[in-house]
């Protein structure tokens, strides 16, 4: 008897798995494996079309790999000067260096650039992690920011329709001015589509210049009192509560 195809056997496409576990997400998944970091059963695999059911002896660089329980989500008040990547080619402090042992293996929800402060989401579900970094989902990113320089609020509502900064369209933007302090600016600004260091390009192209930047709220989920470098589980009802009851279930909420 012939062998099924990929296509043909049972369980979950390998990249799937890895996010399921808490690895990462199915894109980046996909990358590990075309790197050369995936193996299955001893072998190193070359197309994210195979199969697994989570029998099969699964490591990624050398580290065995087990489906995690159903999602979780943590709040996180990240500190300045860390990097939120699992390894840094440079050396730098990273977020789950800081993070208490006793976690376990997650990932981030999106990223905050090296010194940017404030809420950072974790979980051990990388589907998860995917799903609420899409735009579709459609969640508000709030930032409170301090620059250096003079802005008046005419200039800031002027975002609201979106803007081009050196060919890359940034969507709508809410900024309010909160206040002047000598030559700083205090300002709040909400986004939707949280672009790579999009909050900085903004205001680097009205001629601020950002030298605090603290994220407060990742769409229904806020920074509020919690301490700097703290963590802090969700509840599991708090997060069927804003995903909706079909989109937990797929996590397993």
């Amino acid at each position: 008897m012939n062998n099924p195809s990929f296509a043909e056997q049972a369980g979950d496409r390998i990249a799937k798995y890895l996010a399921r576990a808490g690895v990462c997400s199915r894109r980046d998944a996909e990358k590990l494996i075309l790197e050369g970091r995936v193996r299955v059963d001893g072998k190193v695999l070359e197309t994210p079309a195979v199969k697994v059911t989570g029998m099969e002896d699964i490591r990624v660089d050398e580290v065995r790999i087990a489906i995690a329980g159903p999602a979780r989500l943590w709040r996180y008040h990240k500190p300045d000067n860390l990097v939120t990547t699992h390894k840094d080619p440079q050396g730098r402090t990273t977020v789950f260096e800081e993070l208490p042992p006793a976690l376990g293996r997650v990932i981030s929800v999106g990223r905050l650039d090296l010194t940017t402060e404030g809420l950072l989401l974790l979980t051990n579900h990388g589907g998860l992690a995917r799903h609420m970094e899409l735009p579709a989902t459609g969640w508000l990113r709030r930032y409170r920011v301090r620059a250096y320089g003079q802005i008046s609020q005419k200039q800031l509502d002027g975002l609201a329709a979106g803007v081009t900064i050196d060919d890359i369209d940034y969507g709508p933007v809410k900024a309010n001015l909160e206040s002047t302090q000598g030559s700083n600016s205090w300002l709040t600004v909400a986004i939707r589509e949280g672009k790579n260091r999009e909050v900085r390009a903004i205001m680097r192209h009205l001629g601020l210049t950002v030298n605090r930047l603290i994220r407060t709220a990742y769409g229904p989920f806020q920074l509020g009192k919690l301490p700097k470098g703290a963590v802090e589980e969700i509840p599991a009802k708090t997060i069927r509560e804003q995903l909706g009851q079909k989109i937990s279930a797929e996590f397993g909420l």
